[in-house]
């Protein structure tokens, strides 16, 4: 852990029965150690100093009195912890961002946050070190074993809930979005500029930015306790955790589908040549000429009529009310690329005119027309838009039927004739 640079943060609210077992059994594996305590009310801090003072053999020169919100080393030649002070609850997330800065400062290049209600058994930390350093720059989480008996009812539905949208989000799926137990990159959080979420949430919302980033998630299975009420304290609020989880969702999910996925999807294609998209989406593809087809004819359509800026989301959102293929509509839907740009204008135009009966025999193609062109005929161009679009995609759908027929009729034939 030294050698990574990696640190273990324990953020506290009122966890007194469990927070000193926690610690001592953390210190067992690291002595670089980071509590938050989150403005608790039940005797933590006293704890924590006692801690400090007899265990740590806190140094007479470190004695400088702990003002609230801020950050205070505690050394010795045994042990190095930092207490952090927050003077009223502020959230799990706001405690976990104050680690992770506090961590950042002194150098940490990682961070490993365990929950100080005892859940979690600080024996499996080794197991987050062997998947870091296979790749040091993912984010381990670790993956629980909701099945066992004594996993509450609630507990089940959250973890199966927010598996389904972490993977509507990121298209990712992993056995676990909610584990509290994880190991960060800290350089990738430090990246993220600002956060919504400030209390429980903000595990989930951390998870899928930094998946949007391109962070690979590795997942570790980790031993849990789920005690009785008396014996573990936990502080999630069912009623309003569990909606201020679902409005972040929310977000991520409109995030994810205007924005992020489509970008990232685009950005995949232009990594791919126009030979393998033709092979790995059409020719290899499951669905029938017919299908592929019409889902190429509707992305065209989509593609020039004047959703601009949202017709990938347009195409893809018809294609699955149509049970179309979403992937080929929404690659045609990108006709609309720079160099064609003008020539829809133009033609989008032209047809516009010739349907409301202005005239355009003075009009001549040219490469410099541009949306501000468009702007003083508008009403022209939309309607022209809407009946070249009509006009185009069932031309380019036939053909597209007529193409794959025969393509694939060559190489069924092909692979016949290579067994044989």
């Amino acid at each position: 852990m030294k050698q990574l640079r990696c640190c273990v943060i324990i953020p506290t609210y009122n966890n007194a029965g469990t927070l000193e077992k926690v610690v001592r059994e953390v210190q067992e594996y690291t002595d670089e150690i980071i509590v938050v305590n989150d403005g608790s009310t039940d005797g933590t801090a006293e704890i924590l100093e006692q801690l400090a003072v007899g265990s740590w053999q806190l140094a007479e020169n470190d004695r400088a009195p702990r003002h609230q919100g801020t950050t205070a080393p505690v050394t010795s030649h045994e042990s190095r912890i930092t207490l952090i002070t927050l003077p009223t609850n502020q959230g799990k997330g706001i405690a976990l961002r104050r680690g992770f800065a506090s961590a950042i400062q002194q150098g940490y290049t990682h961070a490993i946050t365990i929950d100080s209600d005892g859940q979690h058994f600080p024996e499996d930390i080794p197991g987050f070190i062997e998947k870091v350093e296979e790749e040091p720059d993912a984010i381990v989480i670790g993956a629980r074993n909701m099945k066992q008996k004594d996993v509450p009812g609630t507990s089940s539905f959250g973890h199966k809930f927010s598996i389904f949208w972490f993977r509507v989000e990121t298209g990712l799926k992993i056995p676990d979005v909610q584990s509290g137990f994880r190991l960060y990159p800290l350089e990738r959080i430090s990246s993220i500029r600002n956060f919504y979420s400030s209390k429980y949430e903000f595990e989930v919302e951390v998870l899928v930015r930094l998946a949007w980033r391109g962070v690979s998630i590795l997942p570790v299975p980790v031993k849990i306790w789920y005690g009785s009420e008396e014996e573990r304290v936990s502080h999630f609020r069912k009623g309003v955790d569990f909606t201020r989880t679902s409005l972040l969702n929310t977000i991520l999910v409109a995030a994810a589908l205007l924005w992020v996925r489509p970008f990232h999807f685009a950005r995949g294609l232009r990594k791919m040549s126009f030979r393998e998209i033709v092979r790995e989406y059409f020719i290899d593809s499951e669905d029938s000429n017919a299908k592929l087809a019409w889902s190429l004819a509707l992305g065209i359509f989509i593609g020039v009529s004047p959703f601009w800026g949202y017709q990938m989301v347009v195409a893809v959102a018809l294609a699955h009310f149509f049970k179309l293929n979403k992937f080929v509509s929404l690659v045609a839907s990108n006709i609309s690329i720079p160099p064609m740009i003008p020539v829809i204008l133009f033609c989008s135009y032209t047809i516009g005119g010739l349907i409301i009966g202005t005239e355009t025999a003075h009009l001549k193609y040219s490469s410099g027309i541009d949306f501000q062109w468009i702007k003083q005929n508008l009403i022209q161009y939309i309607v022209g838009s809407f009946v070249f679009g009509a006009l185009l995609s069932p031309l380019t759908g036939f053909t597209t039927y007529l193409l794959l027929a025969l393509l694939r009729k060559r190489v069924r034939a092909k692979e016949i004739e290579h067994h044989q």
